[in-house]
């Protein structure tokens, strides 16, 4: 596969795609959320269930998005996430950050 292959995400980057999400799209439960950006990557990011729910754990004790018990699409009990104003902040700083690193990293790859 090489270069065509899907990218796991890293922890920070992971909490950084959820946040986002959920600025865009008000209520969405965890499967989703791992939908959403695996169809706006266009299939390059990979969500891992096996890292999803964790990061949606921390980002809800960190108090940037809340949970409430509703029901899906497919009739059973979900809980549905929404960003906090405080997890709004944190977005807008690690997106600062994010952009910045990345186009330091930028600069070291095109080195002349």
């Amino acid at each position: 596969m090489g270069h065509e292959s899907r990218l796991d995400l890293l922890q920070g980057t992971l909490d950084l795609l959820i946040l986002r999400t959920l600025q865009s799209f008000v209520d969405l439960h965890g499967w989703a959320i791992s939908e959403r950006i695996e169809q706006i990557s266009q299939d390059v990011l990979q969500v891992n269930q096996g890292s999803l729910y964790p990061a949606l754990h921390r980002l809800e004790h960190q108090g940037w998005i809340k949970a409430e018990w509703g029901v899906s699409e497919l009739g059973r009990r979900a809980r549905f996430y929404r960003l906090t104003r405080s997890g709004r902040k944190q977005l807008e700083l690690e997106t600062e950050d994010w952009e910045r690193l990345s186009a330091a990293i930028g600069r070291v790859l095109k080195m002349a």
